[in-house]
């Protein structure tokens, strides 16, 4: 099974630049996006009904903000949007595909570069979902964490790392969380595979930075423990435009 995750930037604007054409070229089993930024009546037909796929969104109560998708050859079990919580859910930040042998998570993390208050605001969403996760696994259930986290883990995850020590994104409490992540039982499945750095997954736009190769690793496939032995490859699809991010994925033998 090949899982895909996208923070599209807007998926509008990924249709403009061949979204659509890539999509029906690889063929994903499963492909999850971040930052659709749209509500399902205001995408075009061709979005909303993928020829094979079945399609879940979760757009944001706010206009032209946040939200977050799936599209599944596999017809899940369940789907829910968001976790239970008001004040995230209402951001279109996370949905939840249960096919039975595990539950998938398509995340659209905070941003936390704005201020303070959007600062505690990522930090309450990061402990949050983590507590709900871990009630998941307490009651048996296999998780696939799958989006743009907006947090670099280690230096070797972002360029010209003695630079962003101070900047959203590569501050210790952030990267503390991702530690709590692994420690709770859940593997960086990109890093099972490759423990070299200047891969990437976003560049800032301008400056010739993506050519440049001055990025940061923020997208991230996290599979719980039971799932290590299932998870077959990890992989940065660098070379796939259309988003100041790109794809990155797994195959996972379930």
């Amino acid at each position: 099974m090949r899982i895909l995750s996208w923070n599209v930037n807007g998926l509008r604007a990924a249709y403009r630049k061949g979204f659509l054409e890539w999509f029906e070229e690889d063929k994903p089993d499963i492909l999850c996006l971040q930052e659709v930024r749209a509500l399902e009546e205001q995408l075009p037909s061709e979005l909303r009904e993928i020829e094979g796929y079945h399609a879940y969104f979760c757009p944001a109560e706010k206009k032209g903000y946040s939200g977050v998708a799936i599209y599944s050859k596999i017809q899940p079990q369940s789907v829910k949007n968001g976790f239970g919580i008001e004040k995230f859910d209402s951001e279109g930040r996370t949905i939840i595909a249960d096919y039975g042998d595990f539950a998938l998570f398509s995340v659209y993390f905070p941003n936390g570069t704005s201020s303070e208050e959007r600062l505690q605001y990522k930090l309450e969403f990061y402990d949050a979902l983590l507590d709900y996760v871990t009630d998941m696994n307490k009651e048996g259930k296999r998780v696939v964490i799958c989006g743009d986290v907006n947090a670099a883990h280690k230096e070797i995850d972002l360029a010209q790392p003695e630079e962003k020590k101070t900047v959203s994104g590569f501050l210790p409490e952030e990267r503390a969380w991702i530690d709590r992540l692994l420690n709770a039982g859940y593997i960086d499945t990109f890093r099972m595979f490759n423990q070299e750095p200047e891969h990437y997954t976003w560049w800032k736009f301008g400056q010739n930075t993506r050519k440049r190769n001055l990025g940061w690793r923020l997208d991230y496939f996290f599979v719980s423990e039971e799932l290590r032995d299932s998870v077959k490859s990890a992989f940065i699809l660098s070379d796939v435009m259309g988003s100041d991010h790109c794809p990155v994925g797994i195959v996972l033998d379930v």
